[in-house]
């Protein structure tokens, strides 16, 4: 296969096997995603075949979603388009009272086992973490990130015998991807996953798929596996090749020295046979390994940052409550939590991008932040290359030693000159990182920046991390990252950020044990056994025996849940800051919504308790 002239694979001989769930690795341009683009016929190979039988059903994640005003249940359903396609009829059968179409439609349904599709489609919503009052919303109302999880869902609803998934969690948080891992492993069909997220990879895959200077390698095992393997392999090519190399040099010295020699020329021409007919194992090329780092920062003072009694939102609209943190040098914090929480918010008020509803942000006068955030990759401008970006804000610094600079950031000669328009992802968030460490700071307040580097670039991120002096703040879905660089958990999860006393292996615990479907019924029927609990402690000896009418009850929990699910939707929305463009009339309304149903919510909770607390 060839992109333009050049040559992405060559002579790739592979054949896949049913129920197998294959790791597509290898840096970016090596050809995964134009490999996968051939597996769907999008694109033909140059030379030889791709045989994918006619019965095997594929289902990939579409790039682009359009501006739909379908909801995003439905929007989901349609991936299993036989089934969509039969409810549809149904709904329309209903409508015009035509009873008979209705129970053809049932029939049909029974017949493709799509009576359960409604509810699949839902489990897939909430496990990627859209709120039940998301469902009915229409596509169109999605933030882009939102939109891509939309893509994944309906991917994952279409009936297929084969799954492609293209970098799948770059859009997720933590709790998603734990979600994602544990949906694959009971995925009967054959998965193809492009991934450089090596936990995700270790927990999925069966078999790796290596491409590497335009060849293909297939490993049995997981990443792990494949990385021992391909060790060893090398370290064997080596001895090989250099075992080789001597008996050449022998072979030809003996050729050297006899080949005149009439006694001894047909040993010598005999010996010439044999040279030429061994076959050369190439020597071991080492890959350049990619180190980066960040300059010690030029000041580094114990006191860097904190928040005291902070609240944290847009608007007037509070996304954390009373946050009190402290940052200091050395400290090393992953914030845990899933999207819409409030991570990437608390980060913002940590920068100050983001003013503070009430309370305190602080600073030492010697503080310097280095900030990543997708909008620091997309601030790059067009038709500008990276040493004229890093000349920008370091005027007045040679050609030669912004040069160097870039090396080290793998820009190397005339890389460094190029147009960053011809960038991929991951090169442009390289470069973004890139210009950080150049104004060495003295704290790291990183959002998600291993979305699109590939996995060598994101070992010598965690690597050049884990030697940085100063205070880092991080936000990702990479346990591997998280895992070598950070030491302190905070979860922030409703409405509030705090201490987490765990690793990321008891923080899966908690998610497992507690309502993460985002629903809100997790979190009104434990606020219900709290105030049940304080109500029984409380209730006079004589009082024990009376019990509260359980329909009632059940009703008023019903109600509360119902509130509690529509204020995380509009939590949700506030927390989007695409809400505030063009005045925010739209962000102001949301707010007075927000409140009125906070107000509900507080008067359900009230009428609930006063059932227990009746004579």
């Amino acid at each position: 296969m060839r992109r333009g002239e050049r040559l992405l694979l060559s002579n790739v001989d592979l054949t896949l096997h049913a129920g197998w769930r294959v790791g597509v690795i290898g840096r970016n341009g090596t050809g995964k995603s134009s490999l996968f683009a051939a597996i769907q016929g999008e694109v033909e190979a140059d030379r030889g075949d791709i045989d994918v039988p006619n019965r095997v059903r594929i289902a990939s994640v579409a790039q682009e979603t359009p501006a739909l005003d379908d909801a995003a249940l439905d929007f989901v359903l349609s991936g299993d388009a036989n089934v969509y396609k039969v409810i549809v009829a149904e709904r329309e059968a209903v409508e015009r009272e035509d009873w008979e179409a209705v129970a053809e439609a049932h029939h049909q349904l029974e017949e493709l086992g799509g009576y359960d599709a409604t509810a699949r489609a839902g489990k897939l919503l909430h496990g990627l973490g859209f709120s039940a009052d998301t469902h009915e919303r229409a596509v169109k109302e999605f933030s882009g990130g939102w939109r891509v999880r939309l893509n994944l869902a309906r991917a994952l609803m279409t009936p297929s015998d084969l799954l492609l998934l293209d970098e799948p969690t770059n859009h997720l948080d933590l709790d998603a991807v734990l979600w994602l891992e544990q949906w694959l492993l009971k995925y009967p069909g054959t998965l193809l996953l492009i991934s450089h997220d090596r936990e995700f990879l270790d927990e999925v895959t069966t078999h790796t798929l290596h491409l590497h200077d335009g060849k293909a390698k297939l490993y049995t095992g997981d990443y792990t596996a494949f990385e021992r393997q391909r060790a060893e392999h090398l370290r064997l090519q080596q001895i090989t090749h250099e075992k080789q190399q001597a008996e050449r040099a022998h072979l030809q010295s003996f050729i050297d020295r006899f080949s005149a020699s009439a006694a001894k020329a047909k040993q010598a021409q005999s010996r010439v046979k044999r040279l030429a007919k061994m076959v050369g194992t190439e020597a071991v090329r080492q890959e350049r390994a990619l180190r980066i780092e960040f300059p010690a920062p030029a000041k580094l003072p114990h006191a860097l940052l904190r928040l005291i009694h902070a609240d944290c939102g847009y608007g007037d609209h509070v996304v954390l409550d009373d946050v009190s943190f402290i940052l200091e040098a050395g400290d090393r914090i992953a914030l845990l939590g899933p999207n819409g929480a409030g991570k990437s918010t608390l980060v913002k008020s940590l920068v100050g991008e983001l003013e503070l509803l009430t309370g305190e942000r602080g600073g030492h006068p010697d503080l310097r932040i280095g900030y990543f955030a997708q909008h620091t990759v997309e601030s790059l401008h067009e038709g500008v290359s990276p040493i004229d970006h890093l000349a920008e804000i370091a005027p007045g610094v040679s050609t030669q030693q912004l040069r160097d600079f870039l090396g080290k950031w793998n820009f190397p000669g005339d890389r460094a000159f190029e147009s960053v328009d011809g960038f991929s992802g991951g090169e442009r968030a390289r470069l973004a990182l890139a210009m950080i460490a150049w104004r060495k700071p003295n704290v790291l307040l990183l959002d998600e920046p291993t979305n699109h580097l590939d996995l060598d670039v994101r070992e010598a991120l965690a690597e050049a991390l884990s030697d940085f002096d100063g205070a880092i703040v991080l936000v990702s879905h990479d346990r591997h990252l998280i895992g070598l660089v950070c030491e302190t958990f905070w979860r922030v999860a409703d409405g509030v950020a705090q201490p987490f006393d765990g690793d990321l292996d008891a923080y899966a615990v908690w998610l497992r044990t507690r309502d993460n479907s985002n629903d809100g019924k997790g979190a009104a029927a434990a606020k219900a056994a709290a105030q049940a609990t304080a109500a029984g402690k409380a209730a006079p000896a004589g009082k024990g025996a009376r019990k509260a009418n359980p329909h009632k009850l059940a009703e008023a929990e019903k109600r509360m849940a119902e509130l509690e699910s529509r204020l995380h939707t509009l939590d949700m929305d506030l927390a989007d800051p695409t809400k505030y463009a063009g005045g925010g009339d739209n962000a102001a309304e949301l707010a007075k919504q927000r409140e009125r149903v906070a107000a509900e919510l507080v008067k359900a909770e009230a009428e609930w308790m006063a059932l227990y607390d009746a004579a």
